[in-house]
């Protein structure tokens, strides 16, 4: 690749400076120029840390989209500014990755992917947790039908006590949610890859707001205030697709809990079934007896990989970057993150209204 990417990165804060900028700066073919945040000063630190020589700041993302060199925008705002940004974005000219989830409601989602159609530029999701080792392993299995149909399965995304009491996490104005919102939305997304399934036909959900209300509460962050905690702090669901499949959906940052797993699967198919408890396990029945087969993650490797050094993060940004430089679809298409969000708000419906929601009947 011999053309360098100029990046406007808007939004600067945890997740910017945790993932997105420091894999951004090892690739030889992408170039910092823009940040942008409502505290300048954030992005003045930003800019400092990972831009170019002469990379300039703003407080106002619109000021920075009129920047035509800029040719690839980074959106890394709290979720209910995702639609708005991206959107400007798109019809500015740019590509764009957003981070997850795509949008806080899913009309907006719905808008996003419109846009990318009508621009005809590239719009992704930063669902990071599909270029762990593991995921893709466990991919390549599903595609190559060694599961079966997939009928049957499990996302997971349960913390005992891990509740992120900084930055906007628990406003449920900024969010649009909780865990569901927050983590449950990387399960899901795994889950629905792997059957490679986006066709949902009804969901029920539940959602709870008991343990937020605990004072002086264990938490690996420190003490929550109630007072702020707005949202759920575990939410689940069952969902029906079209074909008839069952995903049962688990999330929660607190929760009285042992079994606790994160942005995780269970599958169930007609062959064999896999789970990622433990490391990467495929079950199933051979010659009339059953086994268990645990996956050597360390040994071997795929194309999707070009060197052991290079964490999830890294993978996820070199992906995207080669997606726009070879006209590539991106590994996370705007459709499919769409139609995450869709599910999400459905089961935060379900358990709002005690009732069971009926998608895609128009």
């Amino acid at each position: 690749m011999s053309k360098v990417y100029r990046v406007g990165i808007i939004g600067c804060g945890g997740i910017a400076n945790g993932k997105h900028l420091p894999s951004l700066k090892k690739l030889n073919n992408v170039e910092l120029v823009a940040f942008c945040d409502i505290v300048e000063s954030r992005a003045e630190e930003a800019a400092e840390k990972y831009g170019v020589e002469g990379a300039k700041v703003y407080s106002d993302y619109k000021e920075l989209l009129k920047d035509s060199s800029i040719e690839i925008i980074h959106v890394l705002t709290p979720n209910d500014a995702h639609a708005e940004i991206s959107i400007a974005s798109l019809e500015a000219g740019k590509h764009v990755m957003c981070e997850k989830p795509m949008a806080k409601t899913a009309a907006e989602a719905r808008s996003m992917v419109e846009a990318a159609k009508r621009t005809g530029k590239k719009l992704t999701i930063g669902y990071n947790n599909r270029y762990r080792p593991d995921s893709w392993h466990l991919k390549q299995v599903c595609e190559e039908g060694d599961l079966g149909d997939i009928y049957f399965a499990k996302a997971h995304a349960i913390r005992r006590r891990a509740v992120p009491t900084w930055g906007v996490f628990l406003d449920e104005e900024k969010q649009g949610g909780g865990p569901l919102i927050d983590i449950g939305t990387h399960a899901l997304d795994l889950t629905l890859w792997m059957m490679d399934n986006y066709k949902p036909k009804v969901v029920l959900g539940t959602k709870y707001h008991e343990l937020a209300k605990k004072e002086n509460a264990a938490n690996a962050w420190g003490p929550w205030d109630p007072e702020k905690f707005t949202v759920e702090d575990s939410a689940f669901g069952m969902i029906v697709m079209e074909n008839g499949a069952t995903i049962m959906l688990e999330s929660s940052w607190a929760l009285n809990s042992l079994e606790v797993d994160e942005a995780k699967c269970s599958l169930s198919g007609t062959k064999a079934g896999a789970d990622m408890k433990g490391g990467l396990r495929i079950n199933g029945e051979q010659h009339s007896r059953l086994y268990t087969h645990e996956v050597d993650l360390k040994s071997g490797g795929v194309a999707f990989y070009s060197g052991h050094s290079e964490s999830d993060a890294d993978i996820e940004m070199r992906k995207w970057i080669e997606a726009v430089d070879q006209d590539l679809e991106p590994v996370v298409t705007p459709e499919q993150a769409c139609v995450v969000s869709e599910i999400l708000e459905a089961l935060y419906e379900s358990a709002r209204t005690g009732k069971a929601v009926y998608m895609n009947q128009g």
